[in-house]
């Protein structure tokens, strides 16, 4: 079957403006949209410019916006765009490096503000590791799939307006730790996700939670953190709600 792209191009550093291209490719109904991108490149346009890795769902490289909707190109097949044009955009509210790449530096830097990382306070047993409880690790199960490919954060009405706010994926990484049973810097992961940009920027329009392609339940993962916060400076804790 035939299926007709239409892609948006722009190369700030060629300073060529913003545009569109047409391209109609062959493919099988089960085939994805990155494989479709992939023969445009390969047979028709070797200057097409965007991201992939794995190819499948797990590194988060190759997102970018199809018709109107955040997603990734590895895990939307042919078969469910068969009856019209595929419009392909980069992922909005990012800086564009060149046609379907953004510069994802700055999430990257939201993420790293929450510390995505274990903080204990004793060193782990001799020759083990720490352990966790199969029902403590349950808790985390869901938001232990975010692959970082930004698609929440460019589908966030919040983020698009507030340079401030974590963002949905920091705060999906902040509620990992924060909820780990073996991390200890819960006091201090609070009193930040309970600051300016933090977890009450967020006003429950669930984008994220929709174009989310691991299916993380997002914006409950928020509101949780938003209780933990509540739980905690409600028995005198710490600082008031900011």
């Amino acid at each position: 079957m035939e299926i007709r792209f239409r892609i948006h191009r722009q190369d700030p550093d060629a300073g060529t403006s913003s545009g569109w291209a047409a391209y109609t490719v062959t493919a099988r109904p089960e085939e994805r949209i990155l494989d479709c991108l992939n023969r445009i490149r390969w047979e028709q346009d070797p200057t097409l410019a965007y991201r992939m890795s794995c190819a499948h769902g797990v590194c988060g490289s190759d997102a970018m916006r199809i018709n109107g909707t955040c997603g990734l190109a590895c895990q939307k097949l042919v078969k469910d765009y068969a009856d019209g044009e595929v419009v392909l955009e980069p992922l909005p509210g990012f800086t564009i490096q060149k046609d379907l790449m953004v510069d994802l530096e700055p999430f990257f830097e939201k993420v790293t503000l929450v510390r995505p990382f274990l903080q204990a306070v004793t060193e782990p047993p001799e020759g083990e590791e720490r352990t966790q409880a199969p029902e403590d690790q349950k808790t985390l199960d869901k938001v232990l799939r975010c692959v970082l490919c930004a698609c929440c954060v460019a589908s966030c009405p919040v983020s698009g307006k507030n340079r401030e706010f974590l963002g949905p994926a920091s705060l999906v990484w902040a509620f990992r730790f924060l909820f780990d049973t073996r991390d200890k810097a819960g006091p201090e992961r609070l009193a930040q996700l309970n600051a300016s940009g933090g977890a009450w920027e967020c006003r429950n329009h669930f984008n994220c939670t929709r174009v989310c392609p691991k299916e993380i339940p997002v914006t409950k993962s928020i509101n949780m953190i938003k209780r933990e916060i509540e739980k905690h400076f409600s028995e005198g804790k710490g600082q008031e709600r900011i």
